[in-house]
Parts: C-alpha cells; sequence; structure tokens
C-alpha cells in the first residue's frame, strides 16, 4: 500500500483584495495591532524577574562579551572605543535580526488566530517587527550612556537618527511578510533562515570596519570591488555604516548613499507586502 504525499504549492487566493481597500482594512485594525504589539512584548518577559530591563542588559551583556574577545583576547587596534562602535553596529542588527525572525513565525505561530478570526493576516508580522522596534529602542538608552561615558560629542546631524530608524523597519517589515508567507507553505523557512542570519552577521561589518576587507578581489580577468559590492548586495551594510556615521564618526550621511539604501527599503516593502497579500488568502487552509 503506497502513502500519498502532499505537495504545497504556491497557488494564489481566487480573490486578493486591492492594494488600496487592504491598507484601509489594515489602519482600520490598528488597536489590534496595538495589542498584538503589547502581547508580544508581555509574552517575551513574562515570568522574568528583570523584565523590560532585559532590554537593556542584553545589548550591554553582547557588547561586553564581543569587546573582551575582539578587544582584550584579540585585539583590533585600529578602532577606538571599540564598545561605542561595537555598539552602533550590534543594536541594529540585533534589530533586524529578531524582526526578520520573529516576523517569519508569526502568521505560523498564530493558527489558531488565523483560522478562526477575521482580521488582516498582515497586522501578525507588523506587530512582531514593531514590538522588536520598541526593544530596539529602549536599547538606545545604553547606547547613549557609553556615548557619555567615551565623551563622544553628539552629532549636529543626529536629528537623521529617527529617518534611518524608518528606513530600515521598513526593510525589515519587507522581508519578515515575504518570509512569514513562505514559512506558511514550507516550515524549513526557519532552520534555513537561521543558517542565512548567521551566514549574513558575518558578511556584515557588525565586528569590523569595511578598511578590514580587501580593496579588490581578482576573479578570473576581473578585479572585483569587494567594498563597493558589499553596499550594493548587503544593504544591512548600508544601514550600519549610516548608524555609525551620525553615532560614532558625527558625520552627515551621504545624502545619495541614503537615498539608495531607502529605495532599497521601500522597494524590500512593497515587495513583501504584494507577497504576503498575493498569498495571504490561503494561509487559513494550509496552517
Amino acid at each position: 500500500m503506497t502513502q500519498s504525499v502532499e505537495v504545497r504549492t504556491f497557488t494564489p487566493a481566487g480573490n486578493v483584495m486591492p492594494l488600496s481597500k487592504r491598507l484601509a482594512t489594515l489602519l482600520h485594525y490598528r488597536g489590534l495591532i496595538y495589542n498584538l504589539v503589547l502581547r508580544e512584548l508581555k509574552a517575551r518577559y513574562k515570568n522574568s524577574a528583570l523584565g523590560f530591563l532585559w532590554s537593556l542588559l542584553n545589548p550591554l551583556a553582547m557588547m561586553l562579551v564581543f569587546t573582551i574577545v575582539f578587544g582584550v583576547l584579540w585585539p583590533n587596534d585600529s578602532i577606538e572605543k571599540y564598545p561605542l562602535f561595537l555598539l552602533c553596529g550590534l543594536l541594529p542588527w540585533n534589530f533586524f535580526s529578531s524582526s526578520v525572525m520573529s516576523g517569519l513565525n508569526s502568521v505560523v505561530n498564530n493558527a489558531n488566530l488565523v483560522k478562526k478570526v477575521y482580521f488582516p493576516r498582515e497586522a501578525l508580522p507588523i506587530a512582531a517587527v514593531l514590538a522588536q522596534l520598541v526593544n530596539f529602542l529602549l536599547a538606545f538608552v545604553v547606547l547613549f550612556g557609553v556615548l557619555i561615558i567615551f565623551r563622544s560629542n553628539f552629532s549636529p546631524w543626529l536629528w537623521l537618527l529617527p529617518f534611518v530608524i524608518l528606513i530600515q523597519t521598513c526593510f525589515a517589515l519587507g522581508i519578515a511578510l515575504l518570509l512569514s508567507a513562505v514559512n506558511v507553505f514550507y516550515r524549513d523557512t526557519l532552520m534555513v533562515m537561521d543558517v542565512v542570519i548567521l551566514a549574513w552577521f558575518f558578511l556584515t561589518p557588525v565586528l569590523y570596519t569595511v578598511e578590514f576587507l580587501p580593496a579588490t578581489v581578482d576573479v578570473g580577468p576581473f578585479a572585483l570591488d569587494v567594498r563597493r559590492l558589499l553596499y550594493i548586495f548587503n544593504p544591512m551594510a548600508s544601514f550600519i555604516n549610516m548608524y555609525r556615521d551620525l553615532l560614532y564618526w558625527g558625520y552627515r550621511t551621504d545624502l545619495d548613499f541614503f537615498l539608495r539604501t531607502a529605495f532599497t527599503a521601500l522597494a524590500m516593502l512593497a515587495i513583501g507586502y504584494w507577497f504576503f497579500n498575493r498569498y495571504s488568502g490561503r494561509f487559513g487552509e494550509e496552517v
């Protein structure tokens, strides 16, 4: 007797709601998103003695560990104020990776809600990313404390920081929307992304400067500009560069660089939302 194997395929739902109507519906359910964010935050710190203080202690602990490894055991004298340098890259990276991974699981982890209640399904990954944004903003208390300890001058361009945070949130949300839809059909997505995120971390200048990389690499007859390619194909490298410009170096981020990164983030958000909207009608039968 042979057993049949179910093969899941990407087939869009029959009736896909127009984007304008979908956004209007999402706005109508903003109260639900708020409650989902609160639930996410409460669940994260449930039965924790320190509660929300972990939002401050976790980045501080990670900074200390990496500082000991790369500042003491394996020192790099070319980077001044290494704890500050590290934190300016580590916080944005943690926000991105936690947003992607929590957003990826958001639909599957709320299967009962998806099956029984009508609401715009994108509220789930949006709430997951916004909850991580709250933790990210709380962690800035630690960052500004370290800025004061190292007596760094606050950049006059610090007012650009909210715009950098906004476009990074759009980028993370776009990926979360895309992957949360894929994960409904293929549960291996989580395991694959665990490996991808780890590799992505080391390919992003969080622990090191871009100058640590070789300027060019010869591939056959071609000499590839490694540093330029890093910024082209790795948007997180661009984001971390902008955070360090404003918080570590005290520079104004180049406008062209900012606009190119913003365009990439908005394009990712549009692609992710389109993909999610196209397949969300089948979530109820797949989860």
